[in-house]
């Protein structure tokens, strides 16, 4: 059986990526590009949009040359259909539905969740998978039961990603290339006393220490 090739736009948060795969897993192109905000700052989603629509373009050609296709070798279109954040996502929808009127190839909605999962099943060969899904907007224990991907437990407050995020900003931290990479490069310098059950308590106590390392 011919392998598929799909090229996916990813623009939910700050990050726009356009991306080219086959059906085996097999990586053909990746390039992507991040908004990054001043230390202290996080995304607004007019601001995230227009970064995204000035360097959309240039990223499918990138992905077209590094992989070495041509559209008429493109099987379908992908695109994240949500969750995420409004205004970025909709240019890679108008994008998407330009270039599947170009090229006349048929358009696959992606849910950005489900999307993060899949891939983690091709890359550890997972079969049936029960999923601690950490992210910027959602973290949650997710398994697949009678024919969907089910949540079965999950964050009562906010999300450790934008935990992470607000923490940053409040430790004035650089988002390049990442609040949670620049995180975890500080924390190397820092003793954290993690015994303790409560989660909030730990929070602080990074905060406590890191700030008195500073």
């Amino acid at each position: 059986m011919k392998r598929k090739i799909a090229i996916g736009f990813e623009g939910s948060a700050n990050k726009i990526g356009v991306g080219i795969v086959t059906s085996d897993g097999t990586i053909l192109a990746n390039p992507r590009h991040t908004y990054i905000t001043p230390p202290g700052h996080g995304f607004l989603p007019r601001e995230t949009a227009h970064h995204h629509l000035d360097h959309v373009l240039p990223l499918v050609k990138s992905a077209l040359e590094t992989s070495k296709l041509t559209p008429e070798d493109i099987d379908c279109i992908c695109y994240t259909k949500g969750p995420g954040m409004g205004a970025p996502l909709q240019v890679s929808v108008v994008v998407v539905r330009v270039l599947s009127q170009l090229w006349k190839k048929p358009i696959v909605g992606v849910n950005h969740c489900v999307a993060h999962i899949e891939m983690g099943r091709v890359v550890t060969g997972a079969d049936d998978p029960v999923v601690l899904y950490v992210s910027g907007g959602n973290t949650q224990v997710i398994a697949y039961s009678e024919g969907r991907y089910r949540i079965f437990g999950e964050t009562i407050d906010i999300a450790v990603g934008n935990c992470l995020d607000r923490f940053a900003r409040v430790l004035n931290l650089s988002n390049d290339p990442s609040p949670g990479y620049n995180i975890e490069q500080n924390a190397v310098h820092v003793k954290v006393d993690i015994s303790t059950e409560n989660g909030g308590e730990i929070i602080a106590l990074f905060f406590l220490n890191h700030t008195k390392a500073k």
